[in-house]
């Protein structure tokens, strides 16, 4: 489900989180403080798609979010504080895909991320684990051709997995994913995927494996 994102962001707590998650969540990331040498990254680069800050030293966001719709087909979130109807508008009106307004929950700014990609086509709609596919356009889950009937929790936490097929994902990661947040007890993920698991293995061999003292990880038999 790998995209190529480009995270323009000043302040440095929030470039480096949102780097992190979007890293965490598969994606290629690069970061910078401020445009310069945007447009060589645009063209160079070629991400699929921008995160954009509008407070910005030198050009601002609405400046580079014209340079981006001149010079690219990157899709464009713009990130701000500023949360006045006029100024979303303005975003909007220039160019931007989405507008996400500070503070944001992590969780919420990748799932916005994901789905802007998956309605640009930069992202698989369908994630194939051996003979477990999760349509992830549909909502869908099929093992053996047998569609798996899940409550939105399960899905939720099988699709963050399976777009991380192969890869140990912990349970504060799951935690924010699936739930938006990481201060509560872990035995939550721990219910959730013991159910998952017994709903997947019904129809075959176990593809979610714990990995003690790690988390989770969904792989097809060996």
């Amino acid at each position: 489900m790998a995209a190529r994102v480009l995270v323009v962001e000043d302040a440095e707590p929030i470039r480096t989180g949102v780097g992190i998650a979007l890293t965490e969540a598969g994606h290629t990331v690069r970061t910078q403080a401020d445009g310069d040498g945007f447009e060589r990254e645009l063209a160079e680069w070629q991400p699929d798609l921008v995160l954009l800050d509008v407070m910005l030293p030198g050009r601002d966001g609405f400046e580079l979010l014209t340079v981006a719709r001149e010079t690219s087909n990157a899709g464009v979130i713009l990130l701000t504080a500023r949360d006045g109807v006029e100024d979303r508008l303005h975003g909007l009106r220039t160019g931007a895909d989405d507008y996400v307004v500070k503070p944001f929950v992590l969780a919420e700014l990748i799932a916005r991320v994901e789905a802007l990609l998956r309605r640009m086509g930069r992202l698989r709609t369908v994630l194939e684990i051996g003979d477990l596919a999760v349509d992830v356009e549909a909502g869908l889950v099929r093992r053996a051709g047998q569609e798996i009937e899940l409550t939105a929790t399960e899905y939720k936490l099988l699709a963050f997995l399976a777009g991380r097929s192969g890869k140990v994902v912990g349970k504060t990661q799951l935690l924010t994913a699936v739930w938006g947040y990481d201060d509560y007890a872990a035995n939550l993920v721990e219910v959730h995927v013991s159910a998952l698991r017994r709903k997947l293995e019904a129809l075959g061999p176990r593809l979610l494996h714990t990995v003690r003292g790690s988390g989770y990880v969904l792989r097809p038999p060996s």
